[in-house]
């Protein structure tokens, strides 16, 4: 008789033939994925993911990511862990398929947050980066915070000044300093608990940040190279780094999001990842507006009125354009 023990655990890291799970004991260990895997009776989920307990040919699409939650198998022996089973997903952070194709490349599954870090100086912010990265999140449904860090640097004053259009539009908004630990503890709560996609431009201070929240831990985010994927239209492997004391809480550190892009976006669902345009649009002559030059847009007159941010709207023209480049 082939007993086997059983246990479940998180996806961390890998890609391919070997994956790093986290069980829920704590332990860290390898394992491969099982061949056929136990699928759902009632097809996909809401969120495109498949429901467990069902063999189904047509599921063998539903590939492994990082952040799933499994069920292992591994002989009594002791022999290698195997994954037999993928939990039911509750979100996923993906891009869609190249080439107008109808599958996507999930980066991270099972994300609660994605979190954007910049930097209130050196380096110097970049609004657009930061609204890609917002649009990136409310794209896959993802609830989205942001952390200016350094605000030594120019005061909090300023930088709350710079970034309050944020806070109007609804994005909680996190100001931070390592130094003098400004805003670490209410970050701290943010993070316990939860599973946060960290992202942000070099320089910002992620690692600085993490190891001021968690002292001793030593966390490094980054981690990834992303040399290898340079100029590549591929998705690079995301990393789940479990936060101490933070109650279950894990940071996913995932150096591809910057490399996906918007690639395979459809642009008329643009206005639905800006908040503020997404409230006024239906107060527009035309149910097609673009915002752009149509007359009556309810949005452009906003613009005048500083209800949007003319910063926030040259984001949305500029990857409008982008898009449109891409058709």
């Amino acid at each position: 008789m082939n007993d086997t023990l059983e246990a479940r655990g998180v996806v961390v890291s890998g890609t391919g033939g070997v994956w790093t799970v986290r069980l829920e004991s704590g332990e860290t260990i390898e394992a491969s994925l099982r061949g056929r895997l136990k699928k759902s009776n009632s097809g996909k989920r809401a969120d495109g993911s498949l429901r467990r307990d069902t063999i189904s040919a047509a599921a063998s699409t539903l590939k492994l990511a990082v952040g799933d939650d499994v069920r292992l198998d591994a002989p009594e022996s002791g022999d290698a862990w195997a994954i037999a089973e993928i939990l039911p997903r509750r979100s996923k952070l993906a891009r869609r398929a190249p080439g107008g194709g109808q599958g996507e490349r999930i980066l991270v599954a099972n994300v609660d947050q994605v979190l954007v870090m910049c930097a209130a100086a050196k380096p110097e912010p970049h609004p657009r980066m930061l609204d890609r990265f917002l649009v990136i999140a409310e794209g896959n449904d993802l609830h989205a915070r942001i952390i200016i860090n350094k605000i030594d640097l120019v005061g909090e004053a300023a930088a709350r000044e710079r970034f309050e259009h944020y806070e109007r539009v609804g994005y909680p908004v996190h100001y931070t300093c390592v130094k003098t630990g400004i805003g670490l503890r209410e970050l701290h709560a943010v993070l316990a608990g939860r599973r946060s996609v960290l992202t942000g431009p070099s320089g910002v201070g992620k690692s600085s940040l993490l190891n001021a929240l968690f002292p001793g831990s030593n966390l490094r985010v980054g981690d990834i190279s992303e040399s290898v994927n340079k100029g590549r239209h591929t998705t690079v492997g995301a990393l789940m780094l479990p936060l101490p004391d933070a109650d279950g809480g894990y940071v996913i550190d995932t150096p591809g999001l910057r490399e996906v892009g918007l690639w395979g976006f459809p642009a008329e669902a643009l206005e639905q990842c800006f908040p503020e345009i997404r409230r006024l649009r239906e107060g527009c002559r035309f149910a097609n507006c673009r915002h752009r030059a149509e007359p009556d847009c309810a949005v452009r007159a906003a613009i005048e009125t500083g209800e949007v941010s003319a910063q926030r709207y040259d984001s949305y023209v500029r990857l409008l354009e982008e898009l449109d480049a891409d058709r």
